[in-house]
């Protein structure tokens, strides 16, 4: 029998251990606003004649820092699930994020491009919309990457100055927008080089299962990889999410990639993610030099 000593120093210590995983996923100043530092300008977008996803229709947004100069070109990042990432008051904040860390000189002048996926319209008035967003980020190939390259980008560049240098180009996202983010550099590393994946589904949805394997067995990609994931992340019929983003961050250093895998302890939300965004942000863009 454990006398009450010995209860009150565990019970203290699950107390204590509790408090430092709640304070190990709290967002930190860089998540938040700063006095004097200058805030960048959001502005909202519909994108509804897509040629790539015919018939879809979806929101995206487009982050300008305020030292943006026109006579010089922008890097550029790309979030899928935008409208997530977008949020001020969500678990990731990117513009304030994006605002401290360019004001501070941690990362580039980057004008930041957050696209929802695509819904089909209902047919009637009293239907749902029919949601394309597996299709677009679980799907292999590079259908996505030409939707950006042919349809967004080129959409943003008639406003904005941004740089064609892939190693100024990133691009991001959540669950399947994180193998989507993935499949677009691993299709098309001319144009994407960095890559930021939060608890990434890299298992059997629409065949990214593969991809462990098939990283192994190709030459080495001039990509920069982040990988976040939780160890309370989903276990279903699709596959293991630990297991799968353990697997692919054992085959990027087989193959000799740049890339940083973090595990925590959450589940499929982007807490963890959005405490580390920062840090994230830090370690793809440090070295950053612009080629033009």
């Amino acid at each position: 029998m454990r006398n009450p000593s010995t209860t009150i120093l565990l019970f203290g210590l699950g107390l204590l251990a509790s408090v430092i995983d709640a304070e190990e996923y709290t967002l930190g100043p860089d998540s938040q606003r700063q006095e004097g530092v200058p805030r960048g300008a959001v502005t909202q977008h519909r994108w509804t004649e897509s040629e790539v996803y015919p018939g879809t229709e979806r929101d995206y947004w487009v982050y300008v820092p305020q030292q943006y100069d026109a006579a010089k070109p922008a890097c550029v990042m790309v979030f899928q699930d935008g409208g997530n990432y977008a949020n001020e008051t969500g678990q990731f904040r990117v513009p304030v994020v994006f605002d401290n860390l360019i004001h501070r000189g941690e990362m580039p002048v980057t004008i930041g491009i957050f696209i929802n996926p695509g819904v089909v319209p209902p047919s009637a008035l009293d239907a749902a919309g029919r949601r394309n967003r597996s299709f677009e980020y679980d799907s292999l190939g590079d259908q996505y990457a030409t939707f950006l390259l042919n349809e967004i980008l080129p959409a943003v560049s008639k406003d904005y100055n941004l740089t064609a240098d892939p190693d100024g180009r990133a691009i991001g996202g959540i669950s399947s927008g994180g193998i989507c983010a993935w499949t677009v550099a691993w299709e098309r590393p001319d144009a994407f080089r960095k890559v930021l994946s939060h608890v990434g589904s890299f298992t059997n949805i629409r065949g990214g299962h593969v991809y462990p394997a098939v990283i192994r067995k190709t030459e080495p990609k001039p990509i920069r990889v982040f990988l976040q994931e939780g160890e309370n992340d989903l276990d279903n019929l699709h596959g293991n999410w630990p297991l799968a983003n353990r697997q692919m961050a054992a085959s990027l250093k087989f193959a000799g990639y740049d890339y940083k895998f973090e595990m925590g302890t959450e589940g499929h939300n982007g807490k963890h993610g959005g405490a580390i965004l920062p840090a994230s942000l830090r370690w793809l863009w440090r070295d950053h030099k612009p080629k033009e």
